[in-house]
């Protein structure tokens, strides 16, 4: 996971597999975020390459702790499949999605 901060937007950029160990240290690393008081964040996941349920409830937690501080969560990079994933969940309803980070920082 690298991170990075640009026009007041933290940007975590994930890659490899939110899986029940990846997903661990993404919500550690989002709490603490959070808890030093970040109120936009952007998840790049252009290097992700599988997110199973728990990443999904990391990203969840995120948007239900800043929307009530007027926050925003965005998420951009997103492969085709993982896409997938989220048009059946509906989390293309919840969360803003961009193909590229520039999108996204424009977007947001």
């Amino acid at each position: 996971m690298i991170e990075s901060k640009e026009n007041g937007i933290f940007i975590l950029a994930v890659d490899g597999n939110l899986d029940a160990e990846g997903t661990q240290a993404m919500e550690e690393k989002v709490l603490a975020l959070l808890e030093a008081g970040e109120t936009s964040l952007l998840f790049d996941f252009s290097q992700l390459d599988y997110i199973n349920s728990s990443g999904l409830r990391v990203l969840v937690l995120a948007y239900q702790r800043l929307k009530k501080a007027s926050g925003r969560v965005a998420i951009c990079g997103i492969k085709d499949y993982i896409q997938e994933v989220f048009e059946v969940s509906g989390y293309d309803k919840i969360f803003p999605l961009f193909p590229d980070r520039n999108g996204a920082m424009t977007g947001m």
